[in-house]
């Protein structure tokens, strides 16, 4: 174990790709602890034969069509309506459009990249300081962790064998419950600085429901996953599926904005993107067996009991630590890595596995979000031309909203488990 780990840390430390720092480090180990490599290739193709995971590349690829279906700019021009007239108008629709979005791109780097773009040079136009807008589109992103289909809930539910399903519904009251609170945090930054609305006044009933039927492909396509995996007309899998149809059939019959050449881009970006991943997972499954085999989970859970007794300090000293890891990296890696060794310390403990699930793909991501090598913090504040002082400022108010929601989740798990358990049966 001693081999695998300062190989690890020192890959790590001289900026080694994640992948290739978490496959490299496996590889130590077999070969100190003379495994057969047979095992190591075994471990790595086994990885990929997961039925479950089908739904991954099926969601990527849905998700950066629904992105060239002209559905972005229709969700902007809803949020503003809705938004617009409140204090700090365009961060508020950035905090709105991440909570529709969620449903749609599942990843926190693709959402806060695209509104980097699109609505990063507006705000920053309306004298939105540099810092806030970055850290505010940053941080909006985090919402994509919990609001289905979120990839990293795929990935928790697949290697720690938790119901997808129970884990988006799971995750739809603390989304909902995170946008109100980044938008309070947005408003209180936004009175104090003056920053003013989009809109002189509230948009009338009449407004907001003719702004939600016109965006009623793009927000009827999360429910319409959920229900399908509840009634069993789908799994899963099946329902990354539907979602590239759904995805095509809103662009080519309803939107028509989704032509031939964007088709090939988002296969060849789908392409990329996929690789990453997939070479993330093929590593972490021969990493994984490593830690097991040096029994890593059982010296590690003996170390944390003997601190307390007590559940939530448990629960506080593990939220800490993914917290932290989450800082140096990837999220997928840690989903992977870390799995399979808090969530049998979270249970023995009596915590439920998809209510831990929500909290620790909360915090998980948000490791991407701060220093000092967040990749969803490096992504907006390149695109933003933003110094990454000035964004870890400026994201402190909102870094302490998330955690002062993490609490409240922590108290009351039915929060994230009364849908779960209303739908599927406690």
């Amino acid at each position: 174990m001693s081999a695998l780990g300062i190989t690890f840390f020192v890959l790590l430390a001289i900026g080694m790709p994640v992948a290739l720092t978490v496959g490299i480090s496996a590889l130590s180990f077999f070969f100190v602890e003379e495994v057969p490599l047979q095992i190591l290739v075994q471990k790595m193709v086994s990885s990929t034969q997961s039925f479950s995971l089908l739904a991954v590349p099926f969601f990527v690829l849905a998700g950066n069509l629904m992105n060239e279906t002209g559905i972005t700019p229709r969700l902007i021009k809803f949020c503003t309506l809705a938004t617009g007239h409140m204090r700090g108008g365009l961060a508020q629709v950035s905090v709105l459009l991440s909570c529709l979005m969620g449903g749609i791109s599942g990843s926190a780097t693709a959402d806060a990249a695209m509104e980097s773009r699109i609505l990063g040079p507006d705000m920053e136009k309306r004298g939105y300081s540099k810092g806030f807008t970055a850290a505010i589109l940053a941080m909006g992103g985090l919402i994509t962790s919990t609001i289905p289909p979120s990839l990293g809930l795929i990935l928790y539910g697949v290697t720690g064998e938790v119901s997808i399903g129970r884990l988006f519904l799971a995750g739809l009251v603390p989304g909902i419950l995170m946008t109100i609170i980044l938008m309070i945090a947005v408003h209180w930054i936004a009175s104090s600085r003056k920053y003013v609305p989009e809109h002189e006044k509230a948009p009338t009933f009449g407004e907001l429901i003719k702004g939600l039927f016109e965006n009623i492909w793009a927000i009827m396509f999360p429910i319409i996953l959920i229900a399908g995996i509840r009634f069993g007309l789908f799994t899963p899998s099946e329902a990354g599926a539907f979602a590239v149809v759904y995805a095509l059939f809103v662009g080519i019959l309803i939107y028509r904005e989704l032509t031939w050449k964007k088709l090939i881009e988002c296969l060849s970006q789908t392409a990329v993107d996929l690789a990453v991943i997939m070479f993330i997972i093929c590593c972490s499954n021969a990493f994984g067996y490593a830690i097991v085999t040096g029994r890593l989970p059982q010296t590690l859970a003996s170390a944390i009991v003997k601190i307390s007794q007590n559940k939530y300090i448990i629960l506080a000293i593990v939220m800490i630590f993914v917290f932290f890891v989450g800082m140096f990296m990837e999220a997928t890696a840690n989903v992977l890595l870390l799995t399979p060794i808090f969530l049998p310390i979270m249970t023995k403990y009596g915590f439920d596995p998809v209510h831990f699930g929500i909290m620790y793909m909360i915090l998980i991501t948000m490791g991407g979000m701060t220093p000092p090598i967040g990749v969803t913090m490096y992504t907006t504040c390149s695109i933003l031309d933003c110094s990454v002082e000035t964004y870890t400022k400026e994201s402190l108010p909102f870094v302490i909203s998330i955690i002062i929601l993490l609490i409240i989740l922590a108290v009351f798990p039915d929060l994230c488990l009364y849908l779960p358990n209303l739908v599927y049966g406690g």
